[in-house]
Formats: C-alpha cells, structure tokens, sequence
C-alpha cells in the first residue's frame, strides 16, 4: 500500500481560525445527532401525508438508523483512504442533499431511500469530526475540544424532539430535513476553507471486500431485527428469527475475518488496548441505560399522563441545562481529575434520580418531574467526557478516527437495542401489574362499589372508566419498574469504570502512553 501526503502533523490552529473550526464542526455534529430523533414526533404527520400507517412510517426512523450504523466503524477506513477533511466535507454534502430529498419526498419509498441516503452520509461525520477537532487543536486544549464535541452529541437528541414537534405543528414536517441545508453547507464550507492544507495522511490500500460485505449484512440485520422486534412479538416470528441468525452468523464471521485480514476495513486491533475496551463497554452499557430512561419517559408522559408532545418535550429538556453548562468546565479541568471517580460520581447522579423518578405516582406535576431531570443533567457532562477520554487515550492522531467510529457505532446499538428492550419490557411489566390490580376489581370489593357508586354519572360507562385508570395505573406502575431497573444497572457499572488504567492522558499528538 502506498502512503500519500506528509507524515508531519501541522501545527495547531489558534484563535479565530480554531473558533471557527469549532463552531463549524460542532454545528454539524448538532445537526447530524439531531436528526437521529427529530423525525421521532412527526412520524403521524409523515405518515398521513404520504398515506401509509404509522407502523409504515416508522420507517423514516429506522431506514436512517440503519445506514448509519453500518458506516460508523468505517469511519476510520474512510478518512484513511480518502483523507479526512476530504470525507468529513463530502459526507456533510451528501447529507444535506439527501435532506433536501428527503423534505421532497412524495412517496414513503422515496423518503426511506432518501433517509438511508442521508444516514450513510451522516455515518462518517461524527466520527471525523471529533477527530479534526482534537488533530488542531493544541494539547493544553484537547480536553475542552473533547467537551465542546461532546455536549453537542449529548445535548442534540434532547433537543430533537422539540425541535421537530415545533416545526411540523406550525409549518409542515419538509421542515425538518430543510433546516439541515443551511447549517450542513455553512459547516462544510468552513472546514474545507480552514483545513483543506492539512489533510491527513492516505493511504491506497485493497478493499477488504469481504469484510464490508459481512459487516452490511451482520449489522444490517441486526438493526433491523431490533427496529421491528417489538412489532412482531420478537422471536414469534420467523422474520425475527432469521434475522437474529444472519446477524449472529454474520457478526461472528466478521469479527473473525478482521482480525486476520491484512487490510480490514475495520480495526478491531483497537480492543487490544484496555481503556479503549473498558471505555467502550462502560459507555455502551451506560448510553443503554440512559437511552432506554430518555425513550420511556416521554412515551409514558404522551401515552398515559396524556402530555402533548411539546409538554413532553418540555419535561424532557432541563436535562439539558446543567449538561450544557458543566461540559465546557469538565473540559477544561479534565487533565486534573481522576476519571474513573468522576463517571463513578455520574453513575450514582444517574441512578439517584432514576430512582427518584421510580417513586413518582401517575398524578405526579410537571414541576415535579422537572427537578429530577433537571439534577440528571449533572451526570451528562461527568458520563461522557471522561469515558471519551479513557476512550482516546494513549493513541495515535490517525487512530482517532477508527476509535471514534467504533466506539460511536456501539453506542448506536446500544441505543437501539435500549430502545427495543425497554419498550417491550415496559409493555410486558404493564400487562402484569394490570392482571394484579384487576383481581382486586370485581362488583363484591367494597371498595370497587364504592368507587361506582362515585360515578353515577358516567351511567353505562363505568365499567370502561374503571379499566381505563386500571390501564393507567397499571403502565405507570410498568413504568417505575423500568426507571428502578436502571437505576440498578448504573450502581452495578461502577465496579467496570475502575478496571480502566491510568493515565489518560491528552489524546491525539503528544498522549500518555
């Protein structure tokens, strides 16, 4: 294989140039992260006017995730091949073309290609964007540069769902993907005016066709099976299944495959390195627990607390307060502390409020749920930055990039794999606790006569009142079992932060090793 471009790593930028580099790229990680679920909330809206079900809608979501997913590990092949400021500016193009013909879209089929489209672009840009964040900035620096990414990578979902509620009630849900346009091309013109001297080394190497073919198929699979898991009651169903194996199959395979091929498109080489094993595992199971929290809440808020989807998103959104004002402090701070206390500490903020939330009845108020959400966002900033450090430390400028898709791709799945597993458990918790609490409704309860008799007025309906507060009851009983559980799952993570070694280091030019 034959390396083009100088070895010698430029100097770092200062002052406006390294401003501008930051707000560029950070735009661009806010807009890609976002469209992750600012889609979520207009699902109904999409899917009437291009008339299909909701369930058929769902698919703007879940076309989006799957590309993604598979172009996130390759992330560093990419920016190996091509350059990195290269691929970084042409993945932020094809994603803002993409969502212009998304907003264009007059049929579900054109919308999913466009959506699929768009997620291969976005793939490769969070990934390289944190890796031309860290290859310019100077090493005193790194660690706000690693605070300002990760705020907005934390923040942007948040966010999304307001966002995307707002503009599809006041002007039409085209919107959504419209407003990427502006925003993309803005980011891409100022990262190639800035960086387009100082672009990484390439190096022309075979493609490891095989690889990339089991790597599609294995997480193609995989994605779709948690996608539509839940819709198809799971391994009841024999496309479920199929899927399970090819992706079991597949994955298996690939991993194999990697490890031996002397071009892989993916270096798995990287989990050789303790912290970068240990900071990829903590994260993924603490974005699992944290992800499934941020889908069930404002499902319960919609579905059972009868919440619009503005209010939900209002009680979603404090989280982000303290995230965002914390990130740039740990940032700064970050060389000065001791890691593996500071997510410690995070965990437990998690798993407090968590707890918290689990103790809430079904008459709980809005401001009442707003603190606990609001102390959450404490935990954000203490969670993510550091772990994104153990992740980084000690490696090279030109193995940030594969580290970063790597570990961006397992906190993908581990997204979707919260979200298919809490929603399931939510549903099948809510079935239980209804069959308990309907055993004590019957005409001979006391109590229950006394209770119609208060609903005298309802006349032939009091039966169905009575199931409907039973089905309330019953979902939000569901509903404190799931925040209890990964309450539980933050304390039990502890123990795997600490298995992480320093130091940690400035990653990037000039780390610890």
């Amino acid at each position: 294989m034959a390396a083009i471009a100088p070895n010698k790593a430029p100097a770092p930028l200062h002052g406006a140039p390294l401003a501008l580099l930051t707000i560029a790229v950070a735009f661009a990680t806010f807009m890609e992260v976002l469209d992750i679920t600012i889609v979520n909330v207009s699902v109904p809206h999409i899917a009437g006017s291009l008339a299909v079900s909701p369930q058929e809608g769902t698919w703007a979501i879940s076309s989006y995730s799957l590309a993604s997913a598979i172009m996130q590990p390759l992330s560093g092949w990419i920016g190996r091949r091509f350059g990195e400021v290269r691929s970084f500016c042409i993945s932020t193009v094809l994603f803002v073309a993409m969502s212009m013909f998304c907003g264009l879209a007059v049929s579900m089929p054109m919308l999913v290609v466009g959506r699929l489209l768009q997620g291969a672009g976005s793939g490769p840009m969070v990934a390289l964007s944190l890796s031309l964040l860290l290859n310019n900035y100077p090493n005193e620096k790194k660690g706000l540069a690693l605070a300002l990414w990760a705020m907005t990578v934390v923040v942007a979902p948040i966010f999304g769902p307001i966002l995307g509620g707002y503009l599809t009630d006041n002007y039409s849900w085209p919107w959504i993907f419209y407003i990427n346009a502006p925003v993309g091309l803005l980011a891409a013109l100022i990262t190639w005016t800035l960086l387009r001297s100082r672009e990484s080394a390439t190096v022309k190497a075979p493609i490891d066709m095989i690889g990339l073919v089991l790597l599609i198929l294995g997480v193609g699979c995989l994605q779709f099976m948690l996608d539509n898991g839940n819709d198809k009651d799971w391994f009841s169903s024999p496309m479920i299944t199929t899927l399970g194996i090819i992706a079991v199959i597949c994955l298996t395979f690939f991993v194999a495959w990697e490890l031996t091929d002397e071009h892989p498109v993916v270096d798995l080489s990287l989990f050789r390195r303790r912290n970068f094993t240990i900071g990829v595992i903590a994260m993924a199971l603490g974005m699992m627990a944290f992800f499934g929290i941020n889908v069930v809440y404002p499902l319960w808020l919609q579905t059972v607390a009868n919440y619009t989807a503005s209010w939900a998103g209002y009680a979603t959104a404090p989280v982000g307060i303290l995230a965002f004002l914390m990130s740039p402090i740990i940032g700064r701070n970050i060389q000065r502390l001791e890691l593996r206390a500071v997510v410690t500490f995070s965990f437990l903020v998690f798993a407090a409020t968590s707890y918290w939330f689990s103790t809430f009845p079904l008459d709980t108020s809005f401001w009442q749920f707003v603190l606990p959400r609001f102390l959450m966002g404490l935990a954000i900033p203490c969670f993510f930055i550091p772990l994104n450090q153990v992740i980084l430390s000690g490696l090279k400028p030109n193995e940030i990039a594969s580290a970063s898709g790597l570990s961006n791709f397992f906190r993908t799945i581990a997204a979707s794999i919260s979200t298919a597993v809490t929603v399931t458990m939510w549903q099948h918790r809510g079935e239980f606790h209804h069959a308990t609490l309907a055993e004590h409704v019957n005409s001979a309860s006391p109590a229950t006569q006394q209770f119609l008799n208060g609903l005298s007025h309802a006349g032939n309906a009091k039966w169905p009142a009575i199931e409907g507060i039973v089905n309330r009851e019953a979902l939000t009983l569901a509903v404190n079992d799931v925040f209890l559980l990964y309450a539980g799952l933050f304390i039990v993570m502890i123990p795997i932060v600490w298995l992480a070694r320093p130091p940690f280091g400035n990653v990037g030019p000039g780390a610890a090793h």
